[in-house]
Formats: C-alpha cells, sequence, structure tokens
C-alpha cells in the first residue's frame, strides 16, 4: 500500500487488514501495527503529513479508500469540528492498543497466543492466524520467540 519513508495520501481501510512493519537499517523488519476496518491511517499524520513511518502490506484481500493528503488537510483547516472525528479514530486506535497490550501482561505464554488469536477471530473469522502472519510475527505482537510460538501452536 505504502513503502516507509514515502510521502503520500492518507487512507481509511474499508475491508480486509492490514500489517505495518518497519524495516530497521540492519534491515530487520519487526510488526509495528495491525490496521483493521474503519482505520483512517497512517495515524501519525491525521493532523499534519509525515513520511510514512513503516510499510503496509495486505494480509488478506483488501479494500482501501485513498484520501489525497492535500483535500485532507484543506477539510481540517475549513471545518475545525473535524479534530473531533480524528480524536475518535486516535481514541479507537489507542484502546486497540490498550487490548494488544492486554495481551502482553498475560504471564502465560500460552494465555498470550490465546488471547491474539481470539482478537484475530473477531477481524478475520475462523481462519487461522498462520494463514495471515508469520511465527516470527506473531511473536512479535505477544512478546514470545518464534520457537516459543512454534511451539505452543504444535501443542
Amino acid at each position: 500500500m505504502f513503502r516507509q519513508g514515502e510521502s503520500g495520501p492518507l487512507y481509511t481501510l474499508s475491508s480486509g487488514m492490514l500489517k505495518i512493519e518497519r524495516i530497521h537499517e540492519n534491515g530487520t523488519s519487526i510488526l509495528m501495527n495491525i490496521i483493521v476496518p474503519g482505520e483512517t491511517i497512517p495515524h501519525h499524520s491525521l493532523i499534519s503529513p509525515q513520511p510514512y513511518h513503516g510499510t503496509a502490506i495486505a494480509l488478506v484481500t483488501s479494500e482501501l479508500e485513498t484520501i489525497p493528503s492535500q483535500e485532507w488537510y484543506r477539510e481540517l483547516e475549513l471545518h475545525p469540528a473535524k479534530a473531533l472525528d480524528i480524536a475518535k479514530l486516535l481514541q479507537t486506535k489507542l484502546r486497540m492498543m490498550q487490548q494488544r497490550i492486554d495481551q502482553l501482561t498475560h504471564p502465560a505464554p500460552a494465555d498470550k497466543l490465546a488471547a491474539l488469536q481470539h482478537w484475530f477471530a473477531q477481524h478475520i473469522g475462523p481462519q487461522p492466524l498462520t494463514n495471515v502472519l508469520t511465527q516470527e510475527e506473531i511473536g512479535q505482537l505477544i512478546g514470545l520467540r518464534r520457537e516459543t510460538v512454534n511451539r505452543l501452536l504444535r501443542a
């Protein structure tokens, strides 16, 4: 959808699911975020433009609405009440991030994985989590090593 470091429009995800990856200078990639329908991204550019912080990749068939940046920011200037809509978008994302943090605080690794699987099932339906994320990415989301994720999935 877009690449880290580039600049461009904003997007609203109508359906599907995206992942946001960040590539570090040494070439390693980290799964930074999961985007679900209804979100307008990039979040850090909802008030003012910034280059994309990561690369957006579709995890499943997805539909996006492109919002030209100039149009978005012009509307924001002309209609200051739109800032409340942006605050609501950010509040929703903050609540989602709080849920993900809750997943990380489960003491047992199996509980962390179960919580993530439950969260994903709400957004992608009955297909297995491993159909859309690698074991490494699952581990990054819940603070476990890939080997631990592998062991848990086999159990």
